[in-house]
C-alpha cells in the first residue's frame, strides 16, 4: 500500500519510499523480463510516495533536498536507492531534480509553485540540452513572445516529459532556459534509442519547431544554465545512482560466493575485497562531492573541480568493479535474465557521461593554478 505524502516521518520515510519502489522495480523486471518499457508505473510511484514533489523547496511544499547536510544526505541515499533498483528510472528522477534544482535557483517563486502543483500524470521534469547539429534549436521573436525553431536530442524521457526544461539561443545570441508545453507521445522520435543498455529511459530526439511560448516560460537570465557551481557541480547526482547501481552488483557477487559456497578460495575472496574497495572509494567520492556541491559550496573553482574529479573517479570504479563481478560469476553473468547481466549492461552505458577528457583536464588545471598545498585544497 502506497502513502500519499511525506508528513508522516520525513527524516526516514523519502529514503523507506525509494528503496521499497527499487525494490520492486528489480523484482518485476526479474519476473517479467520487460527491461524495455518506459517505468510509467514506478515513476507514478514516485509520485504518490512524494518523492517527485520532495526535491522542490519548502516555501512552495516540498522537502528541499538540495539545501543542508541532512537533506544532501537524504537525497544522496534516494538517488542510489533507485540507481540499485533501476539505472533508468534513476536517471529520470535525477533529471527531475535537476530541473527542479536549476527552476530553483534561477526561476521565479511563481514558476516553481505552478509545477509544484501539477497533476501526477506530468509531475515528472527533465532537463534536455544537446542540440541537434543539424537544427540546433532556436528562439525568435513573434508577436509578444517567442517560437521555438529546432531539435534537441539525448533527451530522456521523450514523449512522455509535458515540462522539460530546454536550452535555446535567441536572436541575439544569448542562451535561455526555456519550458515548452508538450503533449504525450507528440514530438518525440525514439527509433534511434538503441543501446545496449538504459533502453527503458526512453531517450531519443524531440522536434520543438513551431512551439509558441511566452515570457513567463522563459526561466532565468542569460548564461544561467553554464554558470558555476551548478552547471558541473551537479554531476555528484548522476554519480550517486551510478553508485547504488554498484552496491547492487557487489551484493549480487556476494550472493553468487554464498550459494556456490567458493566465497573462502583465495582468488574469489580477492575479488570480494577488491570489489569492495572500489564501491567505498566511489562512496566516499560521492559523498564528499555532494557535500561541496550542496553544503559548502564556497569557491565554486574548487567545487567544481572536486566534482569533476568525483565522477572520473566512480566510472573508474564502477568499471574496475563490473570486471570484478564478471570474472567472480563467470559467464552466468553475460547471459539473460540474471540481473547481473542487465545492471552491468545499464551501467556501462550510463558511465558514458559527455567530455570526460575535458573534466579531467579541467580539474588539473585548476590544481596547478592552486596556491594552497595539495593537503589544503577542499580541506
Amino acid at each position: 500500500m502506497l502513502v500519499t505524502s511525506l508528513r508522516g516521518d520525513p527524516k526516514i520515510l523519502p529514503i523507506s519510499a525509494a528503496r521499497q519502489i527499487a525494490s520492486g522495480v528489480a523484482s518485476r523486471i526479474q519476473q517479467t523480463g520487460d527491461e524495455l518499457s518506459f517505468p510509467e508505473t514506478d515513476i507514478a510511484a514516485l509520485d504518490q510516495y512524494g518523492l517527485l514533489h520532495a526535491p522542490f523547496p519548502m516555501e512552495v511544499g516540498g522537502e528541499g533536498l538540495a539545501l543542508g547536510a541532512a537533506a544532501c544526505d537524504k537525497l544522496l541515499h534516494i538517488l542510489r536507492a533507485l540507481g540499485a533498483g533501476s539505472l533508468p528510472l534513476g536517471r529520470l528522477f535525477e533529471g527531475h531534480v535537476n530541473a527542479v534544482a536549476l527552476i530553483g535557483l534561477y526561476g521565479t517563486h511563481e514558476q516553481l509553485a505552478a509545477l509544484a502543483c501539477r497533476r501526477a500524470s506530468s509531475a515528472l521534469l527533465a532537463v534536455w540540452n544537446t542540440d541537434d547539429p543539424s537544427a540546433p534549436l532556436r528562439l525568435i521573436s513573434d508577436g509578444n513572445g517567442w517560437r521555438l525553431m529546432g531539435r534537441k536530442v539525448l533527451c530522456s524521457g521523450a514523449g512522455f516529459i509535458e515540462r522539460p526544461l530546454v536550452t535555446a539561443r535567441d536572436e541575439s545570441g544569448r542562451i535561455l532556459m526555456v519550458m515548452p508545453y508538450l503533449r504525450r507521445g507528440e514530438r518525440a522520435d525514439l527509433s534511434k534509442w538503441t543501446p545496449t543498455g538504459m533502453q527503458a529511459s526512453a531517450t531519443g530526439s524531440v522536434d520543438l519547431s513551431n512551439l509558441l511560448v511566452t515570457n513567463a516560460e522563459l526561466v532565468g537570465d542569460e548564461e544561467d544554465y553554464h554558470r558555476q557551481p551548478a552547471f558541473s557541480g551537479g554531476a555528484w547526482r548522476f554519480a550517486a545512482v551510478h553508485l547504488g547501481a554498484m552496491e547492487a552488483l557487489l551484493d549480487l557477487c556476494r550472493e553468487h560466493h554464498l550459494s556456490t559456497r567458493r566465497g573462502a578460495e583465495p582468488h574469489q575472496a580477492a575479488r570480494l575485497a577488491q570489489g569492495m574497495t572500489a564501491l567505498e572509494t566511489a562512496r566516499l567520492w560521492v559523498e564528499r562531492a555532494a557535500f561541496l556541491a550542496e553544503v559548502r559550496n564556497e569557491n565554486a573553482q574548487a567545487t567544481v573541480a572536486y566534482v569533476n574529479l568525483a565522477r572520473l573517479a566512480v566510472e573508474r570504479a564502477a568499471l574496475d568493479l563490473i570486471e570484478l563481478v564478471q570474472r567472480s560469476i563467470g559467464l552466468a553473468s553475460f547471459l539473460r535474465p540474471h540481473p547481473v547481466e542487465r545492471i552491468t549492461r545499464d551501467l556501462a552505458t550510463y558511465l558514458r557521461q559527455p567530455a570526460p577528457d575535458r573534466a579531467l583536464v579541467a580539474a588539473a588545471e585548476w590544481v596547478l593554478d592552486c596556491e594552497q598545498t595539495i593537503a589544503d585544497l577542499w580541506s
